[in-house]
């Protein structure tokens, strides 16, 4: 079987105890980042053999990660953090094992962008989730206006070099939107900026930009 395994975002006390039973049942973790998920295995005193794969040797290593399936054996799929496959690896693994008749299943757990849009003061009733805008800003502008008209919640992730490039252009694009940006969910330093996009802006043009951002920006009235 394979287990679509999430984990914490940041406080390791966010993982679940049938996370931590499934990772100590399996016969394989595949892994994001093998070191970044060894820190978190030795903290929960799980040994396990790992293998990587991320963005750039998926295809690579599926194979071998569908040799371990179809031989009978348990695998858990983690990211670096929260729930694998959502703007994480994973997704080429979960639709080839689908595809060969083996069966998966998912132990739900953290995941920022349900963590900021509740904390965002945004509607929650109603969203779409963006993941990370393209890098250029060509592309960039024309995929926030993909969602220009749409009246529901907006989400994205960014990273702290391009955040203020991205907000900048959501503005324009979008208008003086309300809006909340999300940085360091659960850990010590946790921060939910909010207010409208040009006031966030501002704000944030004075802060030191560490870690990965998720920005929840309202629909259209």
């Amino acid at each position: 079987m394979l287990y679509i395994v999430s984990t914490p975002i940041g406080n390791l006390g966010d993982i679940t105890v049938r996370a931590l039973d499934t990772l100590r049942s399996v016969d394989l973790v595949v892994s994001e980042d093998t070191r970044k998920t060894g820190h978190m295995l030795k903290h929960f005193e799980i040994s396990k053999p790992q293998l990587s794969f991320f963005e750039g040797n998926e295809h690579k290593q599926l194979p071998k990660v569908m040799a371990v399936l179809e031989s009978g054996q348990d695998v858990a799929l983690v990211s670096n953090a929260g729930t694998p496959v959502v703007s994480d690896p994973g997704f080429i693994l979960v639709r080839a094992a689908l595809e060969a008749g083996i069966e998966v299943t998912a132990v739900p757990g953290p995941s920022a962008l349900i963590m900021a849009l509740v904390l965002s003061g945004l509607p929650a009733h109603s969203f779409t989730f963006r993941g990370f805008p393209p890098r250029k800003p060509g592309p960039r502008r024309r995929f926030i206006e993909t969602d220009a008209d749409s009246p529901h919640t907006l989400i994205y992730y960014e990273g702290p070099h391009r955040l203020l490039a991205f907000m900048q252009d959501a503005l324009e694009v979008l208008g003086d939107r309300p809006a909340a940006v999300a940085n360091d969910l659960t850990k010590k330093f946790e921060a939910v900026y909010r207010g409208n996009l040009s006031e966030l802006k501002e704000k944030l043009e004075h802060e030191k930009l560490l870690g990965e951002f998720t920005v929840v920006i309202a629909g259209k009235e």
